[in-house]
């Protein structure tokens, strides 16, 4: 909005030059999604606290977790609403990946939004239908997909550590890009049980695609590390700038001991964001390196689920693999902690394949 009512007055005065900047309008939208959340997060977690949209504990989880019962939870709503402000502040609206990328943001997150209620309000633990739930995910994302494709979307997609490795898949793409953005979202899912836990990694990977999303909408730099270049994904800096503010910032209160959970509606949202950003940056197959823990945290599940029907053993003390570590006594704080650290290290990999190629 900025962007589209000031720039224009740089014919007035070179000060107004400064909103052309993607960078410049990074920093001011992460800066300014930070602030928000310090100031509307007290005032928000305390409506959710008067509406007693408290946090279902589940009964066959680690006996630690039921002193977390009744915490304000939805909390994912504060991050929601600040980032797409913040986006509508500093983005270019004019830039249809904004928009893209805000839809899949926006629908993943009213996805969540109904499946916390049903929880929390309507009292039932099982919250939204599995089906319906899985069903309009994919929605949101086939329609996302469908859009970039019909506008003339590259789909080739590359290989880290390999140069000249691009995989041309067509229509294929549709459903690939569907896979990578419902994935995504559900990982991050799965991986929201701790304090803290699920939101650190995201700030971390968002921080990633932050860059890439500048590097990759940059002719000469693309060039200059033969990655791919996509025109007018450059924009999309100053929406995953507005992700880490906004993560940032709700981490203050997430932390433990949190004040506040984030629930389905930050969780799907967040993943739905995620998995976007990757598709729209051409750093698909990247994801799995850069959001390495939100993926080991699936396949936790996925590997417990498939070895119990099949052979009727555990892999796993209890899955997500983060209750694995609870159960064998590691205190929650170390486990989130360990946790953020290897994300870090991941994004640090995954920052390499630009030059190791």
């Amino acid at each position: 909005m900025l962007y589209y009512f000031l720039y224009p007055l740089a014919k007035y005065h070179t000060i107004f030059n400064v909103f052309q900047y993607i960078s410049f309008r990074t920093i001011y939208a992460a800066i300014t999604a930070l602030l928000l959340s310090f100031l509307l997060g007290p005032y928000l977690i305390n409506k959710l606290r008067v509406l007693k949209f408290g946090e279902v504990v589940r009964t066959d989880g680690p006996a630690t977790h039921f002193s977390k019962a009744g915490t304000p939870t939805m909390g994912g709503a504060i991050i929601l609403l600040i980032v797409t402000v913040t986006v509508l502040i500093w983005g270019n609206l004019t830039n249809y990946y904004v928009w893209v990328v805000t839809f899949v943001t926006v629908g993943m997150g009213l996805i969540g939004f109904i499946d916390d209620y049903i929880k929390v309000v309507k009292k039932d633990k099982r919250g939204l239908r599995g089906r319906v739930k899985f069903t309009a995910q994919v929605g949101v994302a086939l329609a996302a997909a469908l859009f970039l494709y019909f506008n003339n979307f590259e789909t080739l997609v590359t290989i880290p550590f390999f140069k000249e490795v691009q995989i041309d898949m067509k229509a294929f793409y549709v459903p690939f890009a569907v896979l990578v953005i419902v994935g995504a979202s559900n990982a991050v899912n799965l991986t929201d049980g701790l304090d803290g836990l699920a939101i650190g990694p995201m700030t971390i990977a968002a921080a990633t695609y932050m860059l890439l999303a500048y590097l990759v909408g940059h002719v000469k730099i693309a060039n200059y590390l033969h990655i791919m270049y996509v025109p007018r994904a450059g924009e999309l800096t100053v929406f995953a700038g507005a992700m880490v503010g906004a993560s940032l910032g709700f981490l203050w209160f997430n932390t433990y001991p949190a004040q506040v959970f984030m629930g389905d509606v930050g969780s799907l949202s967040l993943g739905g964001a995620l998995g976007t950003l990757a598709i729209i940056t051409k750093n698909e197959v990247l994801l799995i390196l850069i959001g390495g823990i939100f993926v080991v945290e699936a396949l936790s599940v996925i590997f417990q689920v498939g070895s119990f029907k099949l052979t009727g053993k555990r892999v796993f003390a209890m899955a997500p693999i983060h209750h694995h570590y609870e159960i064998k006594g590691w205190p929650e704080p170390k486990i989130i902690v360990r946790f953020w650290i290897i994300s870090i290290i991941l994004a640090l990999l995954a920052i390499s394949t630009l030059k190791i190629r």
